[in-house]
């Protein structure tokens, strides 16, 4: 619903903020004063198109901001929307859409006070407001929604589901056909390529860990005589001394010695006797352990050459297939699934065209009883929208739902015919009317604009009003060519589109209690038809100082009074009685219940 408007700058208005109700809103004033630059600048809002022209003489910039609150049909539709650019508010039942228009610059679109693309804002709009008039933004001048409008009426969103399971299915199945019956020769290649790389990393025999105990081993390899040098003089110094000199170990033997004898007469020596006799023993294993290690040191050419190889090998495997042995040998293992995917592909094939023939069945089935059922719901919508119309004065005019049907090689089997399908069944579904007797039903989006296609857009929206889900409708100058007995009709139809709602102010703490029924805005002339509005406003325009500018005053019920006087003809004494008049007998039938 749209709380509110504030409009700066745009054509003749320089300053302006209107609170709407929930229910239904009346705009009346003069010809001229500005009543369709309102709708104006909310087809802006929404995404419509823009141009300088738009901005007031004199400024470079004209705003025009819409605070709307969001009913449960509106958030299932657009929070999607606003989650996937982060866009999202404070409140989540709150939604703010802004838009200014520049001279030389580009205009700046903002949701939520976040900037975005005029798409975005347009995508998100489309769900909030459906306007009927000089600038169009009706979802019923979409074809492909009429679909979606004719099954809302007729109660099949749950057989429609249905349907959309299996077509999401039938997809997934053809994917992973189109996947299996690729190009022979691709697929031949293909097999060639894995069967290489198995084979390849198979012949290598490879263990994990065995990198590390090769790098150790040619480090040795190509430092053996540096380390038979080191290790031969760590030797000589331990076991058999330099020239002249004795060994450590020679020399330890005499420190043991020399300790015994101290120990015999001072025995608190023991603890260092028994150390000195331990490290002896110590450095005796240790001299034999590196006459060990010093014997297994081999120079071999050969094995330093069969390591690096081997090393070789293993630097190429990761190249190609990865960065340890580890991953080497999964991607073996993937490309051994893959290759018996390969090989057992016909098998895979004859399951899923098996697969593919049983739901191009099923579809069949489910999309024939949705689509007769579609026509019986279509006949229902055509009587209901014709008698709308008789009493919107268009008793000669006739409306229709067309649904069309087109063969497909793919198709699903309906009958021993196959029919072009999508998630939404096999029906092309479309709105047709003939405003005037003797005219051939047409396409809904290719009738003129004008009284007529207004009222028909009204009855449709009456009939259709539980299945539409968009929460505001505006109607600009719905009574062309209509006189006061069809205005009241009018008035009444449009009333009732708004199911009751609340008079009050629009608000989170109004609209928050509402359940159902649309909110309405309306320009009108006629008396009769502005004597349903639960909110009035007059617009006038005026000059100041050499400017002229459009003001919008919301009325009071005297003030209501005095307008639809001064509609009805010059405010007298006896348009003043017809107007309060007027205004009983509506307040008698809105007394009724819907």
């Amino acid at each position: 619903m749209l709380v509110e408007l504030n409009v700066r700058d745009f054509a003749i208005i320089d300053e302006l903020q209107l609170r709407f109700s929930s229910g239904f809103n009346v705009l009346t004033g003069e010809t001229g004063a500005g009543k369709s630059i309102i709708i104006d600048a909310v087809s802006n809002l929404l995404g419509g198109r823009a141009d300088s022209t738009m901005i007031r003489s004199g400024t470079d910039v004209a705003w025009v901001e819409g605070i709307f609150y969001l009913n449960e049909p509106a958030k299932e539709a657009i929070l999607p929307l606003l989650q996937k650019d982060g866009l999202e508010g404070d409140d989540e039942n709150v939604l703010v859409l802004a838009r200014e228009i520049r001279q030389e610059r580009r205009n700046i679109c903002r949701v939520n006070g976040r900037a975005v693309t005029l798409g975005t804002l347009a995508s998100i709009g489309q769900h909030l407001v459906d306007i009927h008039g000089q600038t169009e933004h009706l979802s019923l001048l979409r074809v492909r929604e009429h679909i979606d409008f004719l099954d809302r009426y007729g109660g099949l969103w749950t057989l429609r589901r249905e349907v959309a399971d299996l077509v999401r299915e039938l997809r997934q199945v053809r994917q992973e056909l189109d996947a299996l019956v690729r190009d022979e020769r691709e697929l031949a290649r293909r097999a060639d390529l894995l069967t290489y790389q198995i084979q390849e990393i198979a012949a290598a025999n490879l263990e994990v860990g065995e990198e590390k105990e090769f790098n150790e081993e040619r480090t040795r390899l190509a430092n053996a005589e540096h380390l038979l040098e080191l290790a031969n003089e760590a030797h000589r110094a331990l076991y058999v001394g330099e020239e002249g000199q004795l060994s450590a170990i020679d020399l330890l033997a005499q420190v043991v010695h020399s300790l015994t004898s101290l120990e015999k007469i001072d025995s608190s020596l023991e603890e260092q006797r028994q150390t000195a006799e331990e490290t002896s023993y110590r450095l005796e294993d240790l001299a034999r352990s590196l006459r060990a290690y010093c014997d297994s040191i081999e120079f071999s050419p050969a094995r330093l050459r069969q390591v690096d190889e081997r090393l070789d090998l293993i630097y190429n495997l990761k190249r190609k297939y990865g960065d340890s042995l580890a991953e080497i040998l999964a991607f073996g293992e993937a490309a051994q699934r893959e290759l018996d995917g390969v090989t057992h592909r016909e098998e895979q094939v004859e399951e899923l065209e098996a697969r593919e023939a049983e739901l191009l069945r099923q579809i069949g089935t489910l999309a024939a009883q949705l689509s007769a059922q579609r026509r019986a719901a279509g006949e229902r919508l055509a009587e209901a929208i014709e008698a709308e119309l008789k009493h919107l004065g268009m008793a000669g005019a006739r409306f229709g739902v067309g649904i069309e049907q087109k063969e497909a090689e793919d198709g699903a089997w309906v009958g021993d015919k196959q029919m072009r399908f999508d998630t939404t069944g096999i029906d092309r579904v479309e709105f047709l009317v003939a405003p005037n007797v003797g005219e051939p039903l047409k396409s809904l989006v290719r009738i003129a604009s004008g009284g007529e296609t207004s009222r028909l857009m009204l009855a449709l929206k009456t009939v259709l009003s539980a299945a539409d889900q968009t929460p505001t409708l505006i109607f600009d100058e719905i009574d062309a060519g209509i006189g006061g007995r069809a205005g009241g009709v009018v008035g009444q139809k449009l009333w009732s589109l708004t199911a009751g709602a609340s008079p009050g102010v629009a608000g989170p703490e109004s609209l928050g209690l509402r359940t159902k029924g649309h909110q309405v805005l309306c320009v009108t002339h006629l008396p009769q038809l502005a004597g349903y509005s639960d909110v009035h406003f007059r617009v006038d325009k005026e000059v100041s100082g050499e400017r002229t500018l459009t003001t919008v005053q919301q009325l009071t019920e005297e003030e209501r009074v005095e307008e639809l006087a001064s509609m009805l003809g010059v405010a007298t004494r006896v348009t003043r009685r017809s107007a309060q008049e007027l205004l009983e007998r509506v307040s008698k039938v809105k007394e009724k219940p819907l």
